[in-house]
């Protein structure tokens, strides 16, 4: 690459950090510019997050320096393990789940922390007034005096970036920014970020969507096993060419033959679950997944999604209307009953709900069907059976672990997933629901999820799958229904089907609108 002419504001040297035998960072150089756009990328596990904890403050690098330009440009030391003196020297971070005061104003969580309680009433106008420049120059709009738990998502995210500006940043860094976004307010995020950049802000961009980065970055820094693997200018590359430099060999491409739908096998006709917040509730809801296809179901997380989930996931029942597992009526909340007829169940969060740390591989492998006679007897486990039954699954779904006895909660997240899909699969239900089932993995772990979840269909599963991620929706859906404040649409084939329309209808507005 040639010289970048513009002022250098971050250098990182010879960053390197370990944890035991374990080398997170491995002597990384890193050097961004005023009004520059890096991409950071790298798979779950390859130091992105150690590194940003380093420059951060939140970690002490073991070796190397990190410096940073003043506000006479000069390049000066940036202590370690100094959360505030990594604020004070201009470094601002957006994190991807919120770091806001919900029952404060905008206005009040974006100088929450920069002036004495005491002294604070007698600034508020000139806090107010830089604010509102600030708002002004970048294009960012928000509500500033209702509390922010009453804002968008996109508001949300805005006010964090408004916080940060208000420190006056050089560097920001953004976390996977675009996760919880529509796709117009993503637009109107890279238009801000643009804006910013323009008047010299030095920007990080870490993020997973791969087109992302290569329409709003300049460069891109890959990291792999610790170490930087490439440095190079985003012009001329491509999605695959990314892919293959963050796990270090091609990436197959993602093959969904047509469809071929049999019989319902969930049915919703007119359900409601739940209770007053949108959050936690659907409102007379239908739709039907058939044998041997995928629902994709869009929107902004807090939407009604959990109480879908909940409902076929036998957590909750439902309130009013109909709802049927292959004809047959369910009327009461009962996990047992719905994995007994035949529902898989991949859940949101699986360290919470799909897996228990303590207990090991094995134990989670079967821990939803403990009771059957393959799995123990008169009371008893049948643990020789159990942990040869698990190393099979270990094997066959490349689980990354010493074997059946270790304790799941030592499992990377891509491992401990892929041990609940070998539980919800290796049964082969005939109703599948996967909740967020690639939140926080990498390219290679949701490549290998996506295969498995085509696989299931291919074999005449019906599979609900619940995603934030659009790219993903479209990747495997067949159809595709938008929830909003607790309200379904009806399913639209993916064929035919754009971007915009979705987005817009995640916003609010009915499929008559959006088209």
């Amino acid at each position: 690459m040639h010289p970048d002419p513009r002022p250098l504001v971050l250098s990182l040297a010879g960053i390197t950090k370990r944890f035991g035998p374990l080398t997170a960072n491995d002597h990384i150089d890193l050097d961004v510019h005023a009004g520059e756009i890096v991409a950071l990328l790298g798979e779950n596990g390859a130091g992105k997050t150690t590194l940003m904890s380093i420059l951060f403050g939140h970690y002490v690098a073991d070796e190397g320096t990190v410096h940073i330009a003043g506000a006479d440009g000069q390049l000066a030391p940036l202590p370690g393990g100094s959360a505030e003196a990594a604020l004070e020297a201009g470094i601002g971070m957006v994190h991807q789940h919120f770091a806001l005061a919900e029952n404060l104003t905008g206005f009040e969580n974006i100088v929450l922390g920069t002036q004495s309680l005491w002294s604070f009433t007698l600034k508020r106008g000139a806090a107010r007034a830089k604010v509102e420049r600030l708002m002004a120059e970048s294009g960012l709009a928000a509500d500033l005096d209702v509390p922010v738990a009453r804002l968008s998502v996109g508001e949300q995210q805005r006010i964090e970036i408004l916080k940060a500006l208000y420190r006056d940043v050089r560097v920001l860094i953004l976390d996977e920014p675009t996760a919880v976004l529509t796709p117009q307010e993503a637009d109107g995020l890279f238009a801000t970020v643009r804006t910013l950049a323009a008047k010299g802000l030095a920007v990080i961009f870490i993020s997973h969507k791969l087109h992302e980065v290569l329409a709003l970055c300049e460069r891109v820094v890959v990291l792999r096993g610790g170490a930087k693997v490439a440095d190079r200018p985003t012009a001329g590359a491509d999605r695959a060419m990314l892919a293959e430099l963050m796990v270090g060999r091609a990436i197959p491409p993602r093959v969904r033959p047509p469809s071929l739908p049999g019989a319902p096998i969930l049915s919703l006709r007119a359900v409601s679950v739940g209770g007053a917040s949108a959050r936690d509730r659907l409102e007379d809801a239908d739709l039907e997944v058939r044998a041997g296809e995928i629902v994709g179901i869009a929107g902004v997380s807090g939407n009604g999604q959990g109480a879908l989930a909940a409902l076929v996931a036998g957590l909750a029942a439902p309130r009013a209307g109909e709802a049927l597992i292959a004809g047959v009526k369910v009327g009461r909340a009962d996990p047992a009953g719905r994995i007994a007829s035949g529902v898989g169940r991949i859940p949101e969060d699986r360290h919470r709900d799909g897996t228990v740390g303590a207990l090991s591989v094995a134990e989670n492998f079967v821990i939803e069907t403990i009771a059957e006679p393959e799995n123990q007897t008169a009371g008893l486990m049948r643990r020789g059976d159990i942990r040869a039954r698990t190393a099979e699954a270990i094997k066959a779904y490349d689980v990354r672990c010493p074997g059946p006895d270790a304790a799941i909660r030592s499992l990377s997240g891509g491992n401990m997933q892929k041990v609940v899909l070998a539980r919800v699969l290796e049964r082969e239900p005939r109703l599948v629901l996967a909740h967020q089932p690639t939140r926080g993995l990498d390219i290679g772990a949701t490549t290998d999820v996506h295969r498995r979840l085509i696989a299931a269909r291919g074999r005449g599963a019906a599979v609900l799958l619940i995603s934030e991620d659009l790219d993903e929706l479209f990747a495997l859906s067949d159809r595709i229904a938008v929830v909003h404040a607790g309200h379904l649409s009806a399913p639209m084939e993916t064929q035919g089907l754009d971007v915009r329309t979705v987005g817009l209808m995640m916003a609010g507005h009915s499929a008559e609108e959006a088209a």
